[in-house]
């Protein structure tokens, strides 16, 4: 559900008289703002969410945990640290929500690491 205002033609008024305000304000908070730059969409998201009750940044931590898995082979670099960076920030920002949650979502960083692209050596 947490998904369905970005991914399907479902309106908040509809996700609103189906599940009540209290689910919509909290799906709406997990929905990027795509007028914002790509880089700013998380972070402005991450501030709605911790308006939100407990429950949503819950959510969003579950929803990384299960997003954190092997990138796609075309992804660059770029993507992939940048994919990283909001991983932590998810961590960071809305661990309080759930410390178990927090915990596995830091393992799940950990391990992404090896699919970042090796350090450049500038001393040769």
């Amino acid at each position: 559900l947490h998904d369905v205002l970005e991914d399907t033609s479902v309106t908040e008024q509809e996700l609103e008289a189906g599940f009540g305000e209290e689910v919509m304000l909290g799906v709406l908070a997990l929905t990027k703002d795509t007028s914002l730059p790509k880089k700013e969409q998380l972070v402005d998201s991450v501030l709605r969410i911790k308006r939100q009750s407990i429950e949503v940044g819950i959510v969003k931590l579950a929803d990384r945990i299960t997003n954190l898995q092997e990138p796609p082979p075309h992804w660059p670099g770029a993507k992939r640290t940048f994919y990283l960076e909001q991983a932590q920030l998810i961590a960071r920002e809305l661990g309080h929500c759930h410390p178990f949650l927090k915990d596995r979502l830091e393992a799940k960083i950990r391990d992404y690491r090896r699919f970042l692209p090796a350090p450049v050596d500038l001393r040769t």
